[in-house]
């Protein structure tokens, strides 16, 4: 309500209190009248954009003087009283409604952002989220492990498309593919301080109980394709205890025995739930994020600046093998190099492919398998045949060594010369190893008649270990791998390095040898 008192005095009376024109005094009276209608209470809708054209455009001032005059506090409503002496400060014109904004501060809804149709947007068939925790380990695999990272990505070129289609072939989410890639690198040399070995980083324990062979012969965690059958059944397992896929990962990390505790325990059902809690390691509480963060860089990498260089898919043939047989007798016979065959067969502990392993699968390099199978079978059967030099242990007797070679006592007797059963502890034995017509061969032969060019082998006393060196000054590679009776390629896959790597002195590096070596 406007008083009468003020409409006569703005009426009577300019700005500095003189009579003024009845014109003047109807420009005040417009004036006040819009001043009225700013204060009035205006609805939600129309005060934001009211708010938001004010930013935009500002309402002039109409003369210097009269915006220093204009100093009450933003906000007030107080109207001056008919009594006041001061004069009436001039009064900012209202702002006009939207519809009659000039075009220049035209209030619009924010458009909706285009998507490209053309545009590949990864996806994802096991729970992908993005928190705080996950991108803290995409920035830490994208700036203080980056080299390595890199180095990590490029070689999944090599098993991606191998193990993806054995988890397909087992029915499971592809994405687990990228489990391998935080275990190891995909590394199947990869070995961890607490003796877990491979690509999928078995322990012992875990690995026999999916089938896979571990012995001084040969240790099939390190195979890439049996190691991967191993982790998809074994993953299977525990999705089916946990009918979840972040609690099955955390624990293929932890064991499915202590993630079962933790959540009974802190009555948890949910893998970030109980994450929350103290009864996981940190190391388990951060697994689910890592393997979250890696997946997410190795499905767009361009977008994380990774430019790289996938290494060729992993290509091989097949043959069997049904006699342990040396591995440079079957490069020469399939025309390819001794380190192509190792490569291929990373889970070969010796130079020979291992002994009591009937019909034993071994990878070639495409397109081998039949210029091998041709040589082979023209090869002399006494050229092809393996002997062992066995050194007797404590309670070892003659049956059974003679069932640890899968050969007979009798031949044993033939082959060394000995009249009875009797051996002593630490005497060595000559062992013949192979097919049942091998050993029926051997018992014909006498010790003596053994060719040269068959292979004879020391057994190994123990099976190559990880030995951790430490790099001192003047150390190249070429030098340690000549002094522990290595190669440089197989040091570089041990340690994760790449081609142009070099190292440093105080580095330790893993490597695989025998005891008696280090």
């Amino acid at each position: 309500m406007i008083d009468s008192r003020m409409l006569n005095w703005v009426a009577s009376r300019d700005a500095a209190g003189f009579p003024v024109r009845p014109t003047t005094a109807l420009a005040g009276l417009v004036v006040l009248l819009g001043m009225t209608a700013c204060a009035s209470p205006t609805p939600p809708r129309t005060a934001t954009l009211a708010r938001s054209a004010a930013v935009v455009a500002p309402p002039a001032v109409s003369s210097p003087s009269a915006a220093t005059q204009w100093s009450a506090p933003a906000g007030s409503e107080r109207m001056p009283a008919a009594d006041d002496q001061a004069p009436l400060p001039p009064v900012p014109a209202p702002l006009p409604e939207p519809e009659s904004l000039p075009p220049q501060v035209a209030i619009i809804d924010e458009p909706v952002p285009e998507i490209d149709e053309e545009e590949d947007f990864p996806t994802y068939d096991v729970p992908i989220i993005l928190n705080a925790s996950v991108e803290a380990h995409i920035d830490y695999f994208n700036t203080r492990i980056r080299d390595k990272f890199e180095l990590w990505l490029s070689r999944s070129g090599r098993y991606l498309p191998l193990m993806r289609e054995i988890f397909r072939s087992h029915g499971l989410p592809e994405d687990l593919v990228f489990v391998a890639l935080i275990e190891s690198g995909f590394n199947p040399y990869a070995y961890s301080r607490a003796r877990a070995v491979g690509p999928w980083q078995f322990m012992k324990g875990t690995g026999r109980k999916y089938n896979l062979r571990i012995d001084e012969w040969i240790d099939e965690r390190r195979d890439p394709v049996k190691s991967t059958h191993a982790a998809a059944a074994y993953l299977k397992d525990l999705y089916a205890m946990f009918n979840s896929w972040p609690l099955a990962l955390a624990s293929y990390n932890a064991g499915e025995g202590r993630v079962g505790r933790a959540m009974a325990r802190s009555k948890a059902d949910d893998f970030w739930d109980l994450r929350s809690t103290h009864y996981l390691r940190p190391e388990t509480r951060n697994y689910v994020p890592k393997f979250m963060a890696a997946t997410i860089i190795a499905k767009n990498p361009e977008k994380y600046g990774f430019t790289l260089n996938y290494h060729e898919p992993l290509s091989f043939d097949q043959v069997t093998i049904d006699r342990p047989t040396d591995l440079k007798l079957i490069a020469k016979a399939a025309g390819v190099s001794y380190e192509a065959v190792k490569e291929l067969n990373p889970e070969l502990r010796q130079s020979v492919t291992p002994i009591n392993y009937d019909n034993y699968q071994l990878k070639l390099p495409s397109g081998t398998k039949t210029t091998f199978e041709d040589a082979f079978a023209k090869i002399p059967e006494w050229e092809k045949s393996v002997w062992v030099k066995h050194r007797v242990r404590r309670g070892e007797t003659l049956a059974s060594v003679a069932r640890k070679y899968g050969t007979t006592v009798a031949t044993l007797r033939d082959i060394n010369h000995m009249k009875g059963s009797n051996i002593r502890v630490g005497a060595t034995i000559l062992v013949p190893t192979g097919n049942s017509t091998d050993v029926a061969e051997a018992d014909a032969s006498p010790r003596t008649s053994i060719s040269s060019a068959a292979l004879v082998l020391e057994e190994p006393l123990a099976a190559p270990k990880p030995f951790r060196y430490r790099v001192k000054r003047g150390d190249s590679l070429w030098s340690i791998a000549k002094r522990f009776n290595t190669s440089v390629a197989d040091i570089r896959k041990w340690n994760g390095l790449g081609s142009k790597s070099t190292i440093r002195v105080g580095q330790r590096l893993r490597l695989y040898v025998n005891a008696e070596q280090s």
